[in-house]
């Protein structure tokens, strides 16, 4: 199968930007076979499906990761600075994808950028932060069978942890499901 498009493909299509999912052939009897993509939209994550000749000509766009320092927040923009070039950019929630309770002033995170328009925060998938309150054991039993109890993070996200973690500890959170994944080796 010669196709111009790749599995991991960033390109542009009716005004959008879009990840390349899937690339699959299709045969249905005596017609010629079809190709279809499936795509994801790289601002929203929306999934969408086309042939490769609704996709014809195919518009690659050139991606890259650049380190930026997450500033602060004005109203639903988050304010992030290139350290090398000292230029701001703003990203919208559409674009963190969720990710906003671990923006911490100062971190540095990695945005992926078509050309000169930023489209996305790229999270880590682990992030350490600090537990500012700790509730009394519940007798809720975790999935493991260990006795958990509800902790505030410093940046005001609860989240179950084990008894032995108090205030002060650092631990590590992950991102995608926002649940424990481990106590910050000192």
């Amino acid at each position: 199968m010669n196709v111009p498009v790749k599995r991991g493909m960033l390109l542009h299509h009716q005004g959008h930007y879009f990840f390349v999912d899937d690339i699959q052939e299709r045969h249905s009897g005596k017609q010629k076979p079809t190709v279809h993509v499936a795509l994801r939209d790289a601002l929203d994550a929306r999934h969408v499906e086309r042939t490769l000749d609704e996709l014809l000509p195919v518009d690659a766009v050139d991606a890259t990761m650049r380190p930026m320092q997450y500033l602060f927040h004005r109203g639903d923009h988050f304010i992030f600075m290139d350290a090398q070039t000292f230029e701001e950019i703003e990203l919208g929630g559409s674009q963190l994808h969720g990710c906003e309770p671990f923006l911490k002033e100062g971190d540095e995170f990695r945005v992926l950028f078509a050309g000169p328009q930023p489209l996305r925060l790229e999270m880590p998938e682990i992030v350490t932060l600090r537990v500012s309150n700790t509730a009394a054991p519940s007798h809720a039993v975790g999935a493991a069978g260990s006795v958990m109890k509800e902790a505030t993070l410093e940046n005001a996200l609860e989240v179950r942890v084990p008894l032995f973690i108090k205030v002060g500890d650092k631990i590590r959170v992950d991102t995608r499901t926002r649940d424990y994944a481990g106590k910050e080796q000192a």
